[in-house]
């Protein structure tokens, strides 16, 4: 069995493998990782390996803490990956992003793979059907927008996400949500259409915590997930294990 963790900018997620199959997922705060785990192996003793990608601030010497109930791997850069990095700037690419690009090159052989993580931030990531990464974007999430709002402005409330009621906001506060949320689609669609119109034989996976939300709002056709990166970096450590 192998624990993976995903260290995020805001809160940790992790799940339990056998093979290829999720046995349980787990979310939870940064300040509750050691015990987190702790319970996590004593529901799952045969744990052999404990994966981490971490793009959050947070100590190492957290999950070491286990390193003599199970063997520790820390996922970076200098890792084998299943496709070519092509960014210009390879060494400042997240250790996420690099997870994603690798579950898509891994899960979905032979197609060009658009990867939307819809988190803190919204990051693009795009593999070629060569296998070849070459790049995205990277935009605020839902929460800093409705951040951004309130911290730069003299007046604007800081609201909870809500799906807006009407396109046309009516109130203040309806008109935060018609911006932010509809603003939000708008741009995953708009990237999503430029991609299509450039690529052909295309599949877009949208992960992270709003994917199931968005699915149903996005004109696109796309293949929802919202554990496709704790799965990636199950996929990702076997790939490293069997090409090392």
């Amino acid at each position: 069995m192998i624990l993976t963790v995903d260290v995020g900018n805001t809160r940790i997620k992790a799940a339990v493998f056998e093979g290829n199959t999720v046995l349980e997922n787990f979310v939870f705060e940064k300040n509750e990782l050691e015990k987190k785990i702790e319970k996590i192996l004593e529901k799952f003793p045969n744990c052999s390996d404990l994966v981490v990608a971490s793009v959050g601030n947070i100590d190492k010497q957290s999950f070491l803490t286990f390193e003599n109930e199970l063997k520790i791997h820390f996922l970076t850069n200098e890792d084998v990956y299943p496709f070519v990095n092509k960014y210009a700037t390879p060494k400042t690419l997240g250790i996420d992003r690099m997870v994603l690009a690798s579950g898509a090159t891994l899960q979905f052989p032979k197609q060009n793979r658009l990867v939307i993580d819809v988190g803190t931030c919204i990051t693009y990531d795009f593999i070629d059907e060569n296998d070849n990464y070459l790049g995205g974007a990277i935009s605020p999430g839902l929460r800093l927008r409705y951040e951004a709002l309130h911290n730069y402005t003299a007046k604007l409330p800081l609201l909870a996400f809500e799906a807006p009621e009407l396109y046309i906001g009516n109130s203040t506060t309806q008109a935060i949500h018609s911006g932010v949320v509809n603003g939000f689609v708008y741009e995953i669609d708009g990237f999503i259409d430029e991609y299509r119109a450039n690529f052909s034989n295309f599949i877009i996976i949208l992960t992270g915590g709003d994917a199931v939300f968005l699915a149903k709002r996005l004109k696109n056709t796309i293949f929802a997930n919202s554990n496709f990166l704790l799965e990636s970096l199950n996929q990702t450590f076997q790939y490293k294990i069997d090409n090392d």
